[in-house]
C-alpha cells in the first residue's frame, strides 16, 4: 500500500450530530437518524468540493484543510451555506510529514513524535477556534500511535499534550473525536480515561483497525462502543506485509462486516451520519462511493 497522504483523497467523514449528549455542549442543528456523509478535502475551492457531496446526495460532511486562513475560512462558510450541508467536524493534522505505514507512522504522525509536537498542538488550537467561527462542533485528527505500554515516558507525554488540545476544545465547546487503527481499542481507551476530559470522543473507522491490525470494529465496540460519536464507513484487509499496512476495498468486500455492524451500533444508540471513505482517486472512486451510498441506505434501513 502506498504511503499516500490521505488528506489528498476525497473521504467520509461522520462526526455524529448527537452534541448534545456531551455535557455543556449544545444540541446539533442535525437531523436525527443514523445517515450518509462525505469527508472531503477542501484544496483550494471550497465551492467545487462540496459541490461534490451534494451532486452525490449525501446530507452532511467533514470537511478536511491544512489551510487556516480568512479567506479558506470564509470560501467555506459561503459553500456550506449555498449547499445547505450539514458539517459535523472539521478535519486537520496540522504541519510536518504524516507517512501511513508502520515503520515511519510512528514517528511521524499525530502528537506522539517529540519532533512536530509543538507546531502540531499549536495548529489543532487554532483550527479549533476556526471550526468554532463556522459552528462546527468537532474537531477530528489521527492523534498517532499512542503507546500501549503506559508506563512509558512517551505515553505520559502524549497525554499532557491531548490533554492541553482537548482543554482547548472543550473551551470552545467542541468534541475532540480520536481515529481508531493506529493503537488497540483497550489503549485508545486508557488514554482517553486518563486525560479526563469529558468532550473526548472516538470516531470508528471501520477499516483502520483490520489495516492496521490492531482488531476490528464490531468488537471493538465492546471496549469503545459507548465513546462513538463517528463513523468513518471503509472497508479493508488484515495487514500481510509487516512493513505496510492492510488493503483498503471497497465496503462490502473486506473485514468490517457492516452487516452486523450497524445493528450494533443501534443497540448502542448510535444516530449520527456514517461517512464514506474510499481512499483511490480517480473516476472509479465517485463509483465506488455511489455504490456504497446504495449499500449503506439498505442496511440503515
Amino acid at each position: 500500500m502506498q504511503t499516500l497522504d490521505r488528506r489528498d483523497f476525497l473521504k467520509v467523514s461522520t462526526a455524529a450530530g448527537t452534541v448534545g449528549l456531551m455535557r455543556g455542549l449544545p444540541a446539533a442543528p442535525a437531523q436525527k437518524g443514523m445517515r450518509l456523509g462525505l469527508i472531503l478535502n477542501m484544496g483550494k475551492d471550497p465551492d467545487r468540493a462540496l459541490q461534490k457531496v451534494h451532486d452525490l446526495g449525501i446530507p452532511t460532511c467533514q470537511v478536511s484543510t491544512e489551510d487556516l486562513s480568512g479567506a479558506m475560512l470564509e470560501a467555506i462558510r459561503k459553500a456550506v451555506r449555498k449547499f445547505n450541508l450539514e458539517v459535523t467536524a472539521l478535519n486537520t493534522s496540522g504541519p510536518g510529514p504524516q507517512i501511513y505505514d508502520f515503520y515511519q507512522g510512528p514517528l511521524t504522525i499525530g502528537l506522539v513524535p517529540r519532533q512536530y509536537r509543538p507546531q502540531r498542538i499549536a495548529h489543532l488550537k487554532q483550527a479549533s477556534d476556526f471550526a468554532k467561527k463556522l459552528g462546527f462542533p468537532a474537531l477530528h485528527t489521527h492523534f498517532g500511535f499512542i503507546p500501549e505500554n503506559p508506563n512509558d515516558p512517551l505515553y505520559k507525554e502524549t497525554l499532557e499534550a491531548l490533554r492541553e488540545v482537548a482543554t482547548h476544545l472543550k473551551a470552545n465547546r467542541q468534541m475532540m473525536l480520536y481515529e481508531t487503527g493506529q493503537e488497540t481499542p483497550i489503549t485508545l481507551l486508557r488514554a482517553i480515561t486518563d486525560v479526563g476530559l469529558d468532550n473526548q470522543f472516538v470516531n470508528l473507522d471501520t477499516a483502520n483497525l483490520i489495516l492496521y491490525g490492531k482488531g476490528n470494529p464490531l468488537d471493538a465496540l465492546d471496549v469503545i462502543g459507548k465513546l462513538v460519536r463517528g463513523i468513518h464507513a471503509k472497508d479493508g484487509l488484515f495487514p500481510t506485509d509487516p512493513k505496510n499496512l492492510g488493503e483498503e476495498v471497497p465496503i462490502g468486500q473486506g473485514k468490517a462486516n457492516f452487516p452486523m455492524l450497524i445493528p450494533r451500533l443501534k443497540e448502542l444508540g448510535y444516530d449520527g451520519p456514517l461517512t464514506i471513505e474510499r481512499e483511490i482517486s480517480g473516476p472509479r472512486q465517485i463509483d465506488d462511493i455511489r455504490k456504497e451510498k446504495q449499500y449503506l441506505e439498505k442496511l440503515i434501513a
